[in-house]
């Protein structure tokens, strides 16, 4: 199976035109570009940053601050400088050292068969009980704890609006969130938050969690920032995922694992056949000087 990366690479290489993902002054990145520097980092860390858009997101932009940091050495031809000259041979050395390792550790193609997966889908189904979920929408007033008097009489105007526009006939929690909820990201989408677990949840909300069915609406909470109004848009019961939810995950760690015990047991048999001896009487006389 190839690694989710590589969905990525295929994408941007087909392209014609690859599309530009980001700019710092008249630098920019390419998803050719990207899918490149994805090839060249490992596996498990390539997958994991594919998987997930706001670490893709921070990789580009490290990446862009890199390539400025490089054009302004290069005009100052900071690669010239003695000292430097010795770094990039000793970075150089670092780079095929563990160029080479990865390529003689590499998982074998088609690894981990369709039964190894099941296995560990087996004896870890205990672990990956999904919990208990709430898709959950919000209407906020904001008012923060030691908010002076005037604050708090203009946040309990707000609220009262709310309340009333709520407890009207046909009332549309998601127009009210538009219109009234102070918390932008998620008034511009009807005060949607998403789903959230009881974990990912305040203390005070939880509370109130119990008594709400689908599609009921809060009374106000009170949290330190201010008032809470929530509405229940699903509800989802814990459960175990099937496979073929956890499936791409359960093989980017075996695969990361046996390439680990690989390259493990490439250094063991090199160490082998070539047994590392050092002179520990000269190494003190070093420690000394130093002293």
């Amino acid at each position: 199976m190839k690694p989710i990366y590589l969905s990525l690479l295929l994408a941007a290489t087909a392209a014609a035109d690859p599309a530009v993902l980001g700019r710092a002054g008249d630098l920019e990145i390419t998803t050719r570009e990207l899918n490149e520097e994805l090839v060249g980092l490992g596996s498990a860390q390539a997958a994991a940053l594919s998987a997930n858009s706001a670490a893709l997101n921070q990789y580009v932009r490290a990446l862009l601050i890199q390539r400025l940091v490089l054009k302004k050495a290069g005009e100052e031809q900071w690669d010239k400088k003695p000292e430097v000259i010795a770094k990039l041979a000793k970075a150089r050395e670092a780079a095929l050292v563990e160029s080479f390792l990865e390529s003689a550790s590499q998982a074998e193609d088609g690894f981990p068969s369709d039964e190894d997966i099941e296995k560990v889908y087996e004896a870890n189904k205990e672990q990956l009980v999904l919990p208990k979920a709430w898709r959950l929408a919000q209407i906020y007033v904001a008012l923060p704890e030691g908010a002076a008097t005037a604050e708090e009489k203009e946040a309990k105007q707000k609220l009262d609006n709310v309340v009333g526009k709520l407890g009207s006939k046909d009332a549309d929690f998601a127009e009210i969130a538009r219109e009234l909820s102070e918390e932008s990201s998620s008034a511009a989408n009807g005060g949607e938050i998403g789903w959230l677990t009881e974990q990912q949840i305040q203390t005070e909300i939880r509370k109130q969690l119990p008594k709400l069915k689908l599609n009921d609406v809060s009374g106000p909470i009170r949290l330190p920032d201010g008032w809470h109004i929530l509405k229940v848009l699903d509800i989802r019961e814990a459960r175990t995922p099937t496979l073929g939810e956890v499936r791409d995950n359960i093989v980017t760690k075996l695969r990361v694992e046996r390439e680990r015990a690989k390259r493990e047991d490439f250094l063991a048999e090199l160490l082998k056949a070539n047994p590392v001896a050092v002179n520990e009487i000269e190494l003190m006389k070093l420690g000394a000087k130093d002293q």
